[in-house]
């Protein structure tokens, strides 16, 4: 049986420097997290169109409003999207242009 490579200590330094902290590890999980759910992308994907209110994306993914809800508190708190109020409506949009690239690359890494 082989001895496992060690590593330099020169690159042990260089990883261990460049590793993200584990604050930054966390919200890269919870970020990531979302793209984990297909109703949370099938949200984000819908508010890429037009912005909505959630008895409008209830209707168009076919779930019920306290699902959406959830989802969207979800995405909200991760600042995925964000909202305007018109009135007793809150309309939902998507946040950031990142939100937009990260969908489009995952589709085009998946073939599509």
């Amino acid at each position: 049986m082989n001895a496992p490579i060690r590593l330099s200590p020169h690159d042990e330094s260089v990883i261990k420097y460049y590793l993200p902290k584990n604050d930054v590890l966390a919200d890269l999980a919870d970020f990531f997290s979302v793209f984990s759910d297909a109703t949370r992308v099938k949200i984000l994907s819908s508010l890429l169109i037009t912005e909505m209110c959630v008895s409008d994306l209830s209707l168009m993914l076919g779930q019920p409003q306290s699902t959406v809800s959830h989802q969207l508190a979800f995405l909200r708190s991760l600042r995925m999207v964000k909202t305007r109020r018109e009135g007793k409506i809150i309309y939902y949009s998507v946040a950031s242009k990142y939100v937009v690239k990260m969908l489009d690359l995952g589709t085009k890494f998946l073939g599509y």
